[in-house]
């Protein structure tokens, strides 16, 4: 998953919205990629779901077991 994580990472924001002026535009860049990505991007391996939105449906599902 690192692997497509950094495919992802390098079509999706590197190659696509370059060239860059300096470093730090680059370190915009990346926070606001990260942001997206966690929180709206649906991923294939997680049935279609960001991962913050997969991450909370686990714990409420394991909240529920161990609350049963």
């Amino acid at each position: 998953m690192a692997e497509a994580l950094n495919g992802s990472f390098k079509a999706e924001l590197i190659e696509h919205q370059g060239p860059w002026r300096d470093a730090d535009q680059v370190e915009r860049a990346v926070v606001q990629w990260a942001g997206w990505h966690n929180t709206e991007r649906p991923h294939s391996a997680l049935d279609f779901l960001p991962p913050e939105e997969y991450e909370a449906q686990h714990h409420r599902s394991q909240a529920a077991t161990n609350a049963a």
